[in-house]
C-alpha cells in the first residue's frame, strides 16, 4: 500500500472513531421504507394463509408483520420487496417451487 493511501485509511479510521464517540454527525443517511405487508399479501389477492405458505413463514408471523407488531428482515424483507414491485411475475416463479 503506498503512502496516499495509507494516509487516507487512516483518515476514516479516526473520522468513524468521532463518529463512534458522537464527535461527528454522519456525512449522510440512508432512510429505507418499511415494507407494507397487508397492502403487499392484498395485492396478490391472496389469504393470510395462501401468503405465508408461499413465502414460507408461519402465519403468526405475517401476522405480526401486517400489524406492525414485528418487522422482516433480511431474505423475507428482500422477497416482500420483489412480491411489491412484481406481484405477477413474483407469484409465477414461487407457486412453481
Amino acid at each position: 500500500m503506498d503512502e496516499q493511501h495509507f494516509n487516507e485509511l487512516v483518515t476514516s479510521i479516526k473520522q468513524a472513531g468521532q463518529f463512534l464517540r458522537g464527535e461527528n454527525k454522519p456525512s449522510r443517511t440512508f432512510f429505507f421504507d418499511k415494507p407494507d405487508v397487508k397492502m403487499i399479501r392484498e395485492k396478490t389477492g391472496l389469504s393470510q394463509m395462501q401468503f405465508a405458505y408461499l413465502i414460507g413463514v408461519k402465519v403468526k408471523t405475517l401476522q405480526n408483520w401486517e400489524q406492525k407488531l414485528r418487522q422482516p428482515t433480511g431474505t423475507a424483507a428482500t422477497l416482500l420487496t420483489i412480491v411489491a414491485r412484481e406481484p405477477e411475475v413474483a407469484l409465477r416463479a414461487l407457486q412453481s417451487v
